[in-house]
C-alpha cells in the first residue's frame, strides 16, 4: 500500500533544488560590475602626466641631435683648413726635393768646375751658401706648415671621435622614436575617446596675442610666435609648418636674427637671467625642474607655446605648469 508524502517535504526539496540551481548558474555566469567611463578631466590629467615623462626624452634627443650637427660642421670646417696645409707642405717638400736632386746630379765635380772656371773660391762659397739657405728656408716652411697641420689633425681626430659617439647616441635616441610614437598614438586615442577628435581643442587664444607688441628683435620674435598659433605639435620639428616647444622658440627668435639651439637646456643658458617681476614679451619661460618645456612669454601672465602631441600651438596662462624661470635671448 502506497503512503502519500507530506506536502511540506516536497516544497522543501523544491526549494533546495532551486537554490542549488542558482548556485550552479551563479558560478557559471561571469560577474560584471558597471564601471563609469573616465571623465574628460581624468583623461586630460592622465595625458598630462604621461607627457611630463615623455617630453624630457624628446628634448634629450633634440640636445644630442643639435650637438651632432654642430660638431659635424666643425669637423668639416677643420677639414677645409687641413687640406691647403697638406698641399702647402707637399709643395714645399717637392721644392726641397728638387734642390737636393739637382745638387746630387751635379755632384761635387760641378763645384770643382765652378771653382776652376770662376777662379775664386768666394763665388763658390756664396753659391753653396745660397743653396743651403734656400734648403733651410724650405725646411722651416715645411716645419711650420706641418706643425699647424698636426695641430688641426689632433683636433679633428678628437672631434671625429666625439661625432662617432654622438652618432651612436643619436641613433639610439632615434630608435626610441617608435616607442615615443606608440605612446603618442595611445594618448591621441585617449583624446579621441574624450573629445571625439585627436585634439583636445579648447580656445587657441586668450585675448590678443599680445595687446601691444614690443619693438626691436623681441617684437619680431613675439609676432612670429603668435603667427604660428594653430599649427600642430610634432616632436623634433622646428617649423615652418609644425613645431615642438624648443623648435617654436628657436624659429621665432631666428626671425629676429638671434640663434638659439633646438634644446630647452641650451636655450636656458643662451639668454640673460630675468626675474618673473621683470619679464616682458619676448622672454622665454621655462617649466619643471629639468627644464623640459619652454614657451614664448607675451605679457600679462600669458605665453605662446607648442604644448604636446595632438594639440596646436596656442596661447595660454603660464601658471598651468610649474615655472622654473625666465631668460631673455639676444
Amino acid at each position: 500500500m502506497m503512503h502519500e508524502q507530506p506536502r511540506g517535504g516536497s516544497r522543501r526539496r523544491a526549494y533546495h533544488m532551486l537554490a542549488l540551481a542558482a548556485v550552479i548558474l551563479g558560478g557559471l555566469l561571469p560577474t560584471t560590475q558597471a564601471q563609469a567611463a573616465p571623465s574628460v578631466e581624468e583623461i586630460e590629467k592622465q595625458i598630462d602626466a604621461q607627457w611630463v615623462q615623455l617630453e624630457p626624452t624628446i628634448e634629450q634627443y633634440n640636445k644630442v641631435h643639435s650637438q651632432l650637427l654642430a660638431n659635424q660642421k666643425k669637423s668639416a670646417d677643420l677639414q677645409k683648413k687641413i687640406q691647403p696645409l697638406a698641399l702647402h707642405a707637399d709643395l714645399a717638400l717637392d721644392r726641397v726635393g728638387d734642390l737636393a736632386s739637382r745638387y746630387y746630379k751635379s755632384g761635387p765635380s760641378s763645384d770643382l768646375n765652378a771653382l776652376l772656371t770662376s777662379g775664386t773660391p768666394t763665388e763658390l762659397a756664396d753659391q753653396l751658401t745660397i743653396l743651403d739657405h734656400l734648403a733651410r728656408e724650405q725646411q722651416e716652411q715645411i716645419a711650420d706648415v706641418t706643425a699647424a697641420k698636426e695641430k688641426y689633425d689632433v683636433e679633428k681626430r678628437k672631434l671625429d671621435e666625439l661625432v662617432a659617439q654622438q652618432k651612436k647616441q643619436d641613433t639610439e635616441l632615434a630608435a626610441k622614436q617608435k616607442s615615443i610614437d606608440t605612446e603618442i598614438n595611445r594618448l591621441e586615442r585617449l583624446r579621441l575617446t574624450a573629445y571625439g577628435s585627436s585634439s583636445s581643442g579648447g580656445a587657441l587664444r586668450i585675448g590678443p596675442c599680445p595687446a601691444t607688441y614690443p619693438g626691436g628683435p623681441a617684437g619680431t620674435a613675439v609676432r612670429t610666435a603668435c603667427a604660428q598659433i594653430g599649427k600642430m605639435y610634432v616632436w623634433g620639428a622646428t617649423g615652418p609648418n609644425n613645431f615642438d616647444c624648443s623648435g617654436l622658440t628657436q624659429y621665432a627668435w631666428s626671425k629676429a636674427g638671434v640663434k638659439l639651439t633646438h634644446y630647452t637646456g641650451a636655450q636656458w643658458n643662451e639668454g640673460q637671467v630675468i626675474s618673473r617681476a621683470n619679464a616682458r614679451a619676448g622672454d622665454l619661460v621655462f617649466f619643471y625642474g629639468d627644464l623640459h618645456h619652454v614657451g614664448m612669454y607675451v605679457g600679462n601672465g600669458l605665453m605662446v607655446h607648442a604644448p604636446q602631441s595632438g594639440q596646436p600651438v596656442k596661447m595660454t596662462k603660464i601658471d598651468v605648469m610649474p615655472v622654473a624661470g625666465f631668460r631673455r635671448p639676444g
